[in-house]
């Protein structure tokens, strides 16, 4: 075999061994896989480790030494990244978010590239250079910022709406961006609007080809490997689909990465997309890692002791571009001041496809490579720090917000009881409960600490109180003492625990019904000290049974009878298995009852 077989096969171990080993490192210090995979690329890049082969030959077996070597896995991880884009957008959710989408996220892009190309063509750049770093920079980290709202549990909050939106206009305006990069690249001499105008009718060509063929053959195309029940097949056919796409629009002299973007959006408008997203999601992950890597692998490190001053302004300037007018557009489209502040900071880092625009342009000649090298400096570095940003960003917000009064329905406190039920949590499994306490005349206090719904709930004319029922003191407050049971019907498996504990300890005597995630769950809630503990699973199967068995000619008495029986077996089986185990309620009182009366 040959040494140049052997370095191709030794950079492709280095991207393998970074999947298998680097990403589940970073993931167990907390770092996102995306800033592992960059700063692997960066370390282990040409431009890192591998420019010492010469002075350290074993190096040669740990780095990659030529980015040629990758550079087919690089193009393909782009290609996949922009089918991916588009298999998850649809027209219908582009018109549902289309105020925030194409409002907020346009003029986003627009405002933003035209603000950093003019400051480019300030610094005497040439107005391809201006354009090309205008619409890279103006472009955010997608896989980042969404890796951290998710892990935050905030994609549902205005916050987490508003990045995504913006991130989407993002992801849109790639496909122009690199439309136009290939349109520069492509043109030779001449009229410079003639070659735009040629260029242009060659991709709306291409464009229409691709729809065309996709709208007359995808469907048929999937519809016969579906019939083959084949996984194998069914791969071959999406890959096929992305490959040719990309073939024809490179054809065309576009990107291969606006073709895979165009056979995403058609088949997300088809009933094979959630086939497709399963089918391609084993290795997704991978692909987009080697991309990632790739694209740390422009990183160098000598920019930053080149012009250390230089690049720290250039980071700090660049942050502060977008995240003020990110705040400002926020704040137009009626957003809060904290909301905005925390967007603006949030997105104001580079992004991947930062790297993608200005690589592309570099490789044309449409961009000094020095000058490219620099800015990918400043990307990197802006987009290591947006885990920093993001809690900057929720710093400012929680300090801008205003105290809001506290409604006065909150501050009502239960009324001492005798003899009554202390029902934990008021959703839709305490509603039920309580209906049925009313039914039999039993007595009842209920408390949950979500505020909006006690105050909604208490307005509604019910009986709640908001308090946190984890507090010895509440408990106290809601008549513990002489209470003759408490029922948990919260969903939090952690504060399902941390009440049984404190309620045990309080009341070695009261009746504690709890409800339970599953069997495991409630083995450990008798553990705990809980008189009974019913676990979701468990009951829905035991509920299915006595329909089914009903529905088959079981009396309806004989099938009662046998689902009690049957409920109490599994009771005394997760009983004993929590004494088996060692846990015994006892031993729970005795762990849990210093705790408490520290507390009190």
């Amino acid at each position: 075999m040959s040494t140049d077989h052997i370095a191709a096969y030794s950079d492709a171990l280095v991207l393998l061994g970074t999947a298998g080993v680097v990403v589940p490192l970073v993931r167990r210090w907390g770092i996102s896989p995306v800033l592992g995979y960059l700063g692997a690329g960066a370390i282990l890049g040409p431009l890192g480790l591998g420019s010492l082969t010469g002075a350290v030959p074993a190096l040669f077996w740990v780095t990659v030494t030529d980015a040629e070597n990758v550079a087919g896995i690089a193009e393909l991880g782009v290609v996949f990244l922009l089918f991916l884009i588009g298999l998850e957008l649809s027209f219908s959710r582009l018109s549902a978010m289309r105020r925030l989408v194409l409002g907020l996220g346009g003029s986003q892009v627009l405002l933003t590239s035209a603000v950093i190309a003019g400051a480019a063509l300030a610094l005497s750049h040439s107005p391809s250079e201006a354009i090309v770093l205008g619409g890279s920079l103006s472009l955010s980290s997608t896989a980042i910022v969404l890796e951290l709202l998710s892990n935050q549990e905030r994609l549902t909050t205005s916050v987490g709406r508003a990045s995504f939106s913006i991130l989407l206009a993002q992801d849109l305006a790639v496909i122009p961006i690199l439309l136009f990069i290939s349109i520069l690249a492509a043109r030779s001499g001449g009229s410079v609007l003639a070659s735009l105008a040629t260029a242009l009718l060659q991709a709306a060509a291409a464009i229409v080809v691709i729809v065309a063929i996709g709208r007359v053959l995808l469907r048929p195309l999937f519809r016969l490997v579906a019939t083959a029940r084949s996984t194998e097949l069914f791969i071959a056919a999406v890959l096929f689909v992305i490959i040719a796409d990309g073939v024809i629009a490179q054809q065309a002299r576009l990107s291969m990465a606006l073709g895979a973007f165009v056979a995403g959006l058609l088949l997300a408008e088809t009933e094979y997309r959630k086939a497709i997203e399963t089918t391609i999601a084993p290795f997704k992950g991978l692909l987009l890692g080697f991309f990632f890597f790739t694209v740390g692998m422009n990183v160098d490190f000598r920019e930053l002791w080149r012009e250390p001053l230089l690049l720290a302004e250039a980071v700090v300037g660049l942050i502060a571009v977008k995240a003020l007018l990110l705040a400002v557009l926020a704040k137009l489209f009626r957003f809060s001041w904290p909301a905005a502040v925390e967007i603006g900071l949030l997105l104001s880092a580079g992004g991947e496809f930062a790297f993608v625009g200005i690589g592309m342009a570099r490789s044309a000649g449409l961009i000094a490579p020095q000058l490219a090298s620099f800015v990918l400096a400043v990307t990197s570095i802006t987009m290591a720090l947006t885990p920093l940003l993001s809690f900057i960003g929720r710093k400012l917000a929680a300090r801008l917000t205003p105290d809001k009064p506290v409604d006065i329905e909150l501050t009502v406190r239960p009324a001492a009881g005798q003899s009554h039920a202390i029902v934990v949590g008021y959703g839709r499994v305490g509603k039920v409960v309580c209906e049925l306490l009313r039914e039999h005349r039993i007595p009842y206090i209920v408390a949950d600490s979500d505020p909006v719904t006690v105050t909604r709930d208490r307005r509604d004319g019910h009986d709640v109180y908001f308090g946190d029922a984890t507090d010895p003191q509440f408990l106290e407050a809601c008549g513990l003492a002489k209470a003759a049971g408490v029922i948990i019907t919260i969903h939090s498996v952690r504060l399902i625990d941390e009440v049984v504990a404190h309620v045990r300890a309080m009341r070695a005597d009261i009746l504690i019904v709890s409800r339970a995630r599953d069997a495991e769950h409630a083995r450990h809630l008798y553990a705990l000290g809980a008189t009974d503990a019913v676990p979701e699973t468990i009951e829905a199967s035991l509920q299915l049974s006595e329909a089914a068995l009903v529905g088959l000619g079981v009396a309806t008495g004989l099938a009662i009878a046998s689902i009690h029986e049957k409920r109490d077996e599994i009771r005394r089986t997760l009983q004993d298995a929590a004494h088996e185990a060692g846990l015994s309620v006892t031993r729970a009182v005795k762990a849990k009852t210093h705790k408490v009366e520290d507390a009190v």
